[in-house]
């Protein structure tokens, strides 16, 4: 692994407390009302896995399906997969990774508004502030703030790998600079 990761960022046991604590949140917040988790594939799944396990109100998931493209004057969002639960009348978690410029989540909560749900909030596990370039797109619970950095693991990917890494951490330059 040390050839595909310069830096831990968060590694297996700090990522199990992360969600530990967003969920011990969340379960506060939640108490007595029927909450959506909405995960943003592909790259969520680990942590919403992780983080529903401590969560315990009535609960629901279902996931949606977007990729993000960066056009030559503005990024582009396209719908591949919308959800299949009825969620009206529902309290809507958005789950995702990580955020970077925004454009993303604001697709998905742009989606969302129109329908008849109680409330729609974002989780996220790692924040990218710095890289922000909707600042209207303001997660409700952040797992952890990090620099501009491309990192991988625990769900995030490079070209489709490294998904699968127990944890997180900053990607080799090498690797995605052709240097190998």
């Amino acid at each position: 692994m040390e050839e595909i990761i310069e830096r831990v960022v968060l590694n297996s046991e700090e990522i199990e407390e992360v969600c530990r604590n967003l969920a011990n949140q969340i379960n506060i917040d939640y108490k007595g009302k029927r909450l959506l988790l909405v995960g943003v594939l592909k790259g969520s799944v680990p942590f919403l896995s992780c983080l529903m396990k401590y969560i315990n109100v009535e609960l629901m998931v279902d996931y949606v399906y977007v990729n993000s493209y960066k056009g030559h004057e503005k990024e582009m969002v396209i719908v591949h997969k919308d959800l299949d639960i009825n969620f009206s009348g529902l309290d809507v978690l958005v789950v995702e990774d990580i955020i970077d410029t925004g454009f993303t989540l604001y697709k998905i909560i742009e989606m969302l508004k129109g329908k008849d749900v109680a409330s729609c909030e974002i989780i996220v596990l790692l924040d990218k502030i710095e890289n922000r370039k909707l600042g209207s797109i303001k997660p409700k619970y952040i797992g952890k703030i990090i620099p501009n950095e491309f990192v991988v693991g625990f769900g995030l990917d490079y070209k489709e790998l490294y998904r699968n890494l127990p944890i997180i951490g900053v990607l080799n330059k090498n690797l995605y600079r052709g240097k190998r």
